[in-house]
């Protein structure tokens, strides 16, 4: 027992590969949410006290920027300035980068569980198709409303 290896790498030893790149897109990926999110609330602050908005609809445009939120606001009569091209874009980032973290965060709970290499292959290749499914339909949902 006492001639146990240690099983972490040194740092010069480590390098860089796709576990670490996912590591620091996992990182950069929730910096990005919050930086969309402060965009929203900032925008729904400032067009929130022109409509005197609710803080529950001020809280759905901060989530998910997206015109659809704010149509059943009974304040809000004219909603051109909530859906203009700014907000599809701030939305669609948003969006993009909430799935792509959470399926992330989702394969490397399956690796934690799944010990099989060809069970680990079947898991990262249904992630796969359901971000990418799920990203068209919520791409979808975002620039047609």
């Amino acid at each position: 027992m006492g001639d146990s290896k240690s099983r972490t790498l040194p740092l010069n030893k480590r390098g860089l590969n796709f576990e670490m790149l996912m590591w620091i897109y996992t990182r950069l990926s929730a910096l990005g949410m919050y930086l969309f999110m402060f965009i929203a609330l900032v925008g729904a602050l400032y067009m929130g006290a022109r409509y005197q908005m609710s803080l529950s609809d001020l809280m759905r445009w901060l989530f998910m920027p997206n015109v659809a939120h704010v149509e059943q606001v009974p304040t809000i009569q004219d909603v051109d300035a909530w859906a203009t091209l700014f907000w599809k874009l701030v939305a669609s980032g948003m969006y993009l980068l909430a799935t792509s973290h959470g399926v992330h965060g989702l394969v490397v709970i399956a690796d934690d569980y799944i010990v099989k290499p060809l069970g680990r292959k079947i898991v990262r290749f249904l992630s796969i198709v359901m971000m990418v499914s799920m990203s068209l339909i919520g791409l979808y949902v975002i620039w047609i409303s």
